[in-house]
């Protein structure tokens, strides 16, 4: 078996903090997200679309008081390769202590 690799759609820091959010939840309001990751919303859906494009994050939109409200989800997909990225930074990080410390 072959050892991770780092996935360049999820490495860019804030994709990398997005997908750790979501990780840890069914769906995450755009709006929590954007501003757990201070970004401007305009960062956020640049991302948002990168993930999505590559089939890692789902987006539903859906009107609640009259406003439009998106919600976020890492796909099956996305939680492999978020899951895949950690374990190689992982790997990566423990290649690189020197031993003794």
């Amino acid at each position: 078996m072959s050892a991770p690799a780092l996935d360049p759609v999820i490495h860019a820091p804030a994709r990398l903090q997005a997908c750790a959010v979501l990780s840890s939840a069914d769906e995450v309001e755009f709006a929590l997200l954007r501003d757990t990751l201070e970004v401007s919303d305009s960062v956020l859906s640049k991302h948002v679309k990168q993930l999505e494009e590559a089939g890692y994050v789902k987006v539903r939109k859906a009107a609640i008081g009259g406003r439009q409200r998106t919600w976020l989800a890492l796909t099956r997909a996305g939680s492999k390769a978020f899951a895949g990225h950690v374990k190689a930074l992982q790997q990566l990080a423990a290649a690189t202590v020197p031993s003794g410390e």
